[in-house]
């Protein structure tokens, strides 16, 4: 008796996908089903870049499939498809640009820079097609960090200007335009033109993600960014002490106020490793980070080391995820990074795109 579609649904419903914590089926993530006798090949697109999981989702689908009755022939397809979320309201959207995500912290010094190009680069590896805007505009450090230190962007047509190109990155940044040695002299209203330039003036092409690393504090900057650049998540990096707490408190607080979603909070030096004997010690103090989420009720997205290894990779202009793909603090970076995308994946779709565009002409 050939096996019929019912069934397999059914079967697919008791397969939780453990990045989500939905089964397949009410995660509307089963998108094809083909049955010839009792072989099955199914279509599972995930709403998430899934590089570094597709392997287990597939082990996972097969697995359950075969225990029905009679089963043949297995084929199970695993990718993914990012699409558009919703933004504050009013806001002009970034052409080729489906999703961007604001890397804030409330003060300097706690590694926000280096975390938001190793998110960048960690939702590359998952799959995603990701750019870097790189917001400071007083203190640029994405060129050091991305290893572009020659070339500027190029113009086509003396308005645009082409993204640099980093480890699979479409990175823009005002460091790209000026000398390393240069002073931005400039006042706020020039800093925030600059960074609507460097965002509206910009080819981006065809991004699933633009990973924004903000400036620290909630000056200029981030009341631009968050006022008129359709931010779809704001991820808050902090370290566990209490002064750099009371900071990312009130990032977190402006991005509520101006309708932002905060996707979460990514608690960086966690602890220290020691080079010489990895002995491990929390030397900022503990579960600040998690504090703080349980007080504005959003996620801990992960901890970060206080390693050695990451401030010399990214200073050396190859961080983390590039430098050592297969290495420990590389999975951290990526499963937050994964997290991230499924935060985004379960906001509200953007259709805006699908309305046919009406247009009144006088006849």
């Amino acid at each position: 008796m050939s096996l019929s579609e019912p069934q397999i649904q059914a079967a697919l419903k008791q397969v939780i996908d453990p990045n989500t914590d939905k089964d397949l089926v009410s995660g509307k993530s089963v998108k094809e089903i083909q049955i010839d006798g009792n072989n099955v090949a199914l279509e599972i697109v995930l709403a998430y870049p899934s590089s570094g999981v597709a392997e287990g989702i597939k082990r996972l689908v097969t697995d359950k499939l075969k225990t029905l009755e009679g089963i043949g022939r297995i084929f199970v397809a695993v990718s993914h498809k990012v699409a558009a979320h919703t933004v504050q309201r009013g806001v002009q959207m970034i052409p080729n640009v489906r999703n961007i995500i604001a890397v804030a912290s409330g003060k300097g010094g706690v590694g926000k820079s280096t975390t938001a190009v190793n998110l960048a680069l960690a939702l590359a590896a998952e799959g995603a097609s990701v750019g870097m805007l790189d917001a400071d505009i007083y203190g640029p450090s994405q060129p050091t960090m991305l290893g572009i230190a020659a070339g500027r962007p190029e113009t086509s047509d003396g308005k645009t200007m082409e993204p640099m190109q980093a480890y699979g990155l479409q990175a823009m940044s005002i460091g790209f335009l000026i000398d390393q040695d240069t002073p931005m002299v400039w006042r706020g209203p020039m800093v925030t033109g600059a960074l609507e330039q460097l965002l509206r003036d910009t080819k981006w092409r065809d991004l699933d993600y633009l990973v924004v690393d903000l400036p620290p504090g909630t000056g200029d900057i981030q009341l631009t960014l968050a006022q008129k650049v359709p931010v779809t998540g704001a991820v808050i990096v902090t370290t566990p002490q209490d002064i750099a707490l009371l900071d990312a408190r009130k990032g977190l607080k402006m991005f509520e106020k101006v309708g932002v979603s905060i996707l979460g909070v990514v608690e960086n030096m966690s602890t220290h490793i020691c080079s010489n004997c990895g002995h491990e010690e929390h030397i900022f103090g503990a579960g600040g980070g998690a504090r703080m989420c349980k007080d504005f009720d959003v996620e801990l997205l992960g901890s970060l080391p206080l390693d050695i290894q990451i401030r010399e990779q990214a200073d050396g202009g190859k961080p983390s995820v590039v430098a050592d793909p297969d290495g420990k603090i590389t999975a951290s970076y990526r499963q937050i990074a994964r997290r991230i995308a499924v935060k985004l994946s379960e906001q509200t779709v953007d259709h805006s795109s699908k309305f046919p565009n009406i247009v009144i002409q006088n006849t």
